[in-house]
């Protein structure tokens, strides 16, 4: 008789001392090789998205201080959420080195957004000190998604203008999971088909009174079910 046994679960991470020579090699291992630091070390994927906001992908210790340096940035936010791995710790010590405030606002890349996150993103957006500059992982998809908020709420630009923000430009592929944001802001799109440029609902409103957060999800997933395998090809976050 074969004896079965539970599936052994998977022990917690536990963060590295930066305090210590070997924790801080460890984090640095983390960041570099574990978070595929070595890949953005030559390209941070950067954009200015407007007068004072950035956008780019996971930054290193050094591309923050340069960020501090060269466009006198005060407040980097952070859309990946907390982490005990060894790229966040780095960067929270780099921003309290540079005097740049680190404000972690976590969003999702192959989900639809939730009517909080957006109104929690106009929040932000209002509150923050400026320069400032976003990132997730890669810079396109939670980047995208945010930057396209940013110029819809803030900046207050023409939807046909800040949807531009989530584009192949920025390395954003919609061919997978992370379309379902592209589905998203195409939902807003499609509930003012028909109507005169001038005659669209407000986002918010739109938001706020008639988005379903469960029937975009459902509509883009019995339309591009086959598609979201795409994800596990390229071993996107």
């Amino acid at each position: 008789m074969v004896k079965l046994t539970p599936k052994a679960k998977k022990r917690p991470h536990v963060a590295a001392d930066l305090a210590t020579r070997s924790g801080r090699k460890r984090a640095r291992r983390e960041l570099v090789w574990g978070d595929h630091g070595f890949l953005r070390a030559r390209f941070s994927n950067l954009h200015q998205i407007a007068p004072g906001m950035w956008r780019a992908n996971q930054p290193s210790p050094r591309q923050i201080a340069a960020h501090a340096k060269e466009r006198g940035i005060r407040t980097i936010i952070n859309l990946r959420g907390t982490s005990t791995k060894g790229y966040y710790l780095l960067e929270k010590e780099a921003c309290e080195a540079a005097g740049i405030a680190l404000v972690d606002f976590q969003v999702f890349s192959r989900d639809t957004p939730t009517r909080e996150a957006i109104f929690a993103a106009r929040d932000l957006f209002e509150r923050i000190a400026y320069p400032a500059l976003m990132h997730c992982k890669s810079g396109a998809d939670r980047a995208g998604l945010m930057a396209v908020l940013y110029k819809l709420l803030h900046e207050k630009v023409p939807f046909e203008e800040a949807r531009e923000q989530l584009s192949f430009k920025y390395l954003h592929i919609k061919h997978g999971k992370t379309g379902m944001l592209d589905w998203f802001f195409d939902a807003y799109a499609r509930f003012n088909a028909g109507r005169a440029r001038t005659d669209w609902k407000p986002f918010l409103d739109w938001v706020a009174e008639d988005y379903d957060r469960a029937a975009v999800k459902a509509e883009f997933l019995e339309s591009f079910g086959s598609k979201v395998q795409f994800d596990k090809i390229i071993g996107r976050e």
